[in-house]
């Protein structure tokens, strides 16, 4: 059976960001870029794969990291921060040129109270309209990258060949529920982003489970109620999505 790690999001016995040993969080943001495939074959998306002795070792990740003092926008607004610091990472990890202008804000993510490192992270996507850069990586936080269909990313994580964090596994499978990239866009141009302010708990069979809101879990921190879910159950053998939520799909 294939095994996954399930432990970036640490210790779940916290509740309160003022609980003992809760690492405060550190401003993030990344890009998700798109391309379409020839002849109407679906989208892929970059991934690249974090060197293993680094924060996400060994994990394959869209473009993006820490927000530095450098990605300040002059205006002071936090998500053109973001969309700046997007943009530089996906020059330094993968040397493409972008346009900060051109990234739509989709989602924004923030892990539990932990002990573990923990990135508060802007997610961004963006069309590149077939137009792609040859992508470069130094083999050094970097060490590998691939344009893959989130829908075969997700399998071959279910068969133990690659590692995701939650949220990539949950935007790849977002992505997967549309047939181009402009259909991504349109969509989530036209939703308001997405806040995922996750909360971990064991589900009544012991398996982790992150639970955003709208899970009948959420609120009294209890994974084995019964109700409306919104959750991913990381289970040794497989990520597993439960959700009621309409706004997944096209």
């Amino acid at each position: 059976m294939a095994q996954h790690k399930n432990d970036t999001y640490g210790d779940i016995d916290a509740r309160n960001e003022d609980d003992a040993g809760v690492q405060p969080t550190i401003p993030a943001a990344t890009v998700v870029l798109l391309r379409d495939l020839p002849d109407d074959d679906g989208v892929e998306v970059l991934m690249l794969k974090k060197n293993s002795k680094i924060t996400f070792g060994g994990m394959w990740v869209f473009p993006g990291g820490k927000i530095d003092a450098e990605d300040a926008d002059p205006s002071g607004d936090a998500e053109a921060t973001a969309r700046r610091a997007a943009a530089r990472e996906a020059e330094e990890e993968a040397a493409l040129q972008l346009s900060p202008d051109d990234f739509v804000w989709f989602s924004h993510w923030t892990p539990p109270p932990g002990p573990q490192k923990r990135f508060a992270t802007w997610f961004f996507a963006a069309d590149t309209g077939g137009h792609t850069q040859d992508v470069e990586i130094d083999q050094g936080e970097i060490k590998d990258y691939a344009w893959i269909q989130p829908g075969q990313a997700l399998k071959n994580h279910a068969a133990g060949e690659i590692d995701l964090a939650p949220p990539t596994w949950v935007t790849l499978y977002q992505l997967s529920l549309f047939p181009t990239a402009a259909a991504m866009v349109k969509k989530f141009q036209h939703h308001d982003a997405r806040i995922y302010q996750t909360r971990v708990a064991k589900t009544a069979s012991g398996d982790r489970a992150a639970m955003w809101a709208g899970d009948a879990g959420y609120e009294p921190w209890d994974a084995t109620l019964d109700g409306p879910r919104h959750r991913l159950v990381m289970a040794e053998g497989g990520f597993v999505f439960e959700h009621d939520a309409s706004h997944y799909g096209p």
